[in-house]
């Protein structure tokens, strides 16, 4: 058998008990290589179509990639996916920390649960073994109260677990699933699911490694990392975390403020990866085996409770509960992420749709009576917390809110949809397209909805294409350029973040693609090529793509939101706007150089067949 994977997939179904172990085989693990692609695979293959996202068949999936686990910096990571309550397509996330390698520490690749149990349980693995327990004295207990509790009456103080908070008990849309008390799987609602099914948290212990096929290899590449990441670019990711760049992207125009209305906020130095580190960071955190440790722990005693145990914020929560709100109070930020970890909410959808209510209100299409009286002015750092805790809670306007901002905005009416920010009923992450035109076309295009990690960031390759000239791209392009070039260096890009979801390591590694070709090959023995884990990625994508055609989703799905091709009124970017007719020439080009069908969104069969997945065009 190769390395990096154990040809063992636990099946679990909590309607029945039964619980069950399947050995796909190496050609299946060759295929996929884990996470995004087995998702796909078994959601298409097993979910019957227009299943009810919280209903018992929805199946939800954990599963690591071939190099989870492994020796080697950046691999702690492991996907999760469903079919999402958020926006009725393919769900998918992933969770950095620990768990997903706990979970090959443990002897398992995977783990399909299907069925609703009949009261709150927890999954207990260690090991090999597996059971079913109650978990009644856990349901509606704090993330970080429930790790405490599990590790006294197990007594394993190194288990790990991933649960749901009180927020997905509650079926909140924008609920995700917590591990470690302060990593997420935060996007699409699978934390929702995890309520739905009456499952409290899923805890794993293992006690053996991860085999590998080269060990000598692999140490050669984490040697090389651990050698060298103060002296890249990774530096800064130690010093300031992902929120190192915020004031960057706010002296350009690039950083989301005020519901995207504007691309620069007044505040953001207040609340900078530097300012953070100056006055409430008290420590950095690692994931697995990493030596970047950009996580962030901070801690406030005198305004609100915030203790390190839950972490810190990172660039996306600074963004969503401060620019995009309109709030430049770091403190009331870190209070935020800290109730958004104890209660499994994905920061990101949460801040965004307080922010599209703050926009609402100023408009006057929202009032004090819909409100509950709280007066929801962009800045007002105190009506932000307070409607994070209605959130969780199901409470007044907060049950509303709960079901995302598309939803809350059509439970409404009263022209309230028009500003919420979003593609396919998932609202947008921290990144200003007006500044980065193909990350526009890559919030439409995606199958969980608007997201930027399998994603293009254009402003990497504005003047360095060192990333990507092993795909055979040779010169640099303008960041507000949407031309033929762009769309292919935009097609190779993306195939390959989405390839990073399938093997299980962290984006933020400054490993070249060759590196990581060889780390994959001394991982599991296998001779791949940078052609090879480049298909992975593009099958992954085809297969989610034809997941949502199943379901409903056409290319009238594929719409670019209308604020982005409306220019900004004032900042260093005044005037600037994404051009609506170079954005659907790009998008009509990315669909054809992807062979899918302009009628389904889907790809064509040939492309199927190309991609060695032929059943799915079924």
């Amino acid at each position: 058998m190769p390395g990096g994977f154990h040809n063992r997939v636990l099946r679990i179904n909590l309607t029945t008990g039964d619980i069950s172990v399947e050995e796909p085989g190496e050609e299946f693990f060759r295929t996929y290589l884990g996470g995004w692609g087995m998702i796909a695979h078994y959601l298409l293959k097993e979910l019957p179509r227009d299943a009810d996202p919280f209903g018992p068949e929805n199946l939800l999936i954990f599963a690591a990639g071939v190099l989870t686990g492994a020796p080697a910096g950046g691999s702690g990571r492991n996907a999760v996916g469903a079919k999402s309550p958020l926006t009725g397509g393919f769900g998918e996330s992933d969770m950095g920390g620990y768990w997903g390698a706990e979970l090959k520490r443990a002897g398992w690749d995977a783990i399909i649960i299907t069925g609703k149990a009949e009261k709150p349980t927890y999954i207990w693995i260690k090991d090999g073994a597996v059971e079913l327990r109650d978990a009644g004295h856990l349901w509606g207990c704090e993330t970080l109260e429930v790790e405490r509790t599990l590790r006294s009456e197990l007594e394993e103080p190194r288990l790990r677990v991933a649960q749901c908070g009180p927020a997905g008990e509650r079926l909140a849309r924008m609920a995700c699933i917590i591990g470690d008390a302060t990593r997420a799987a935060g996007r699409t609602g699978l934390g929702a699911v995890m309520g739905s099914k009456n499952l409290k948290a899923v805890v794993v212990r293992g006690t053996s490694g991860v085999e590998v096929a080269d060990k000598e290899a692999v140490r050669k590449i984490a040697k090389w990392l651990s050698d060298n990441v103060r002296n890249l670019w990774t530096a800064g990711m130690q010093d300031f975390g992902t929120s190192g760049g915020l004031q960057y992207l706010s002296t350009i125009g690039g950083l989301p403020t005020r519901n995207f209305q504007e691309g620069s906020f007044e505040g953001a130095e207040k609340i900078t990866g530097s300012t953070m580190a100056d006055t409430i960071l008290i420590a950095n955190d690692t994931c697995y085996a990493c030596p970047v440790r950009c996580k962030r722990k901070v801690e406030v005693k005198d305004r609100f409770p915030v203790t390190p145990e839950y972490g810190g914020p990172e660039y996306e929560t600074l963004g969503a509960f401060g620019s995009v709100c309109g709030i430049d109070d770091l403190e009331a930020i870190a209070y935020a992420n800290q109730l958004c970890n104890a209660y499994g909410l994905d920061t990101i959808s949460t801040g965004m749709t307080i922010a599209w209510a703050m926009e609402c209100f100023e408009r006057g299409l929202l009032t004090l009576e819909d409100t509950d009286g709280l007066e929801l002015h962009f800045g007002n750092a105190e009506a932000m917390l307070a409607l994070v805790k209605a959130i969780v809670q199901r409470k007044g306007f907060g049950d509303v809110l709960a079901e995302g901002a598309l939803r809350a905005a059509r439970f409404i009416g009263r022209d309230t949809e028009r500003y919420v920010v979003h593609v396919k009923g998932q609202e947008f992450p921290m990144h200003e397209p007006r500044v980065k035109f193909a990350l526009n076309l890559g919030y439409i295009i995606s199958p969980t909805g608007a997201d930027h990690m399998h994603n293009m960031h254009d402003t990497s390759f504005t003047q360095s294409i060192e990333g990507v000239r092993s795909l055979g791209i040779l010169e640099p392009l303008p960041a507000d350029y949407l031309g033929p070039e762009k769309v292919r260096l935009f097609k190779y890009e993306v195939d390959w973040q989405v390839f990073w979801n399938c093997v299980g390591l962290c984006m933020f590694m400054p490993y070249s693609k060759l590196q990581i070709r060889d780390l994959v090959s001394a991982v599991t023995g296998w001779d791949v090529s940078l052609f090879e884990l480049e298909k992975v990625g593009e099958r992954a994508l085809a297969l989610a793509r034809v997941f949502n055609a199943r379901e409903g989703f056409t290319p009238a799905d594929d719409a670019p939101h209308w604020r982005i091709s409306t220019p900004f009124e004032s900042g260093p970017t005044a005037g600037v706007k994404v051009p609506a007719e170079a954005m659907r020439e790009a998008l009509l080009l990315y669909y054809d150089m992807c062979s899918w069908d302009r009628n389904t969104g889907a790809p064509i069969p040939a492309k199927l067949h190309e991609l060695g997945v032929g059943w799915a065009i079924q």
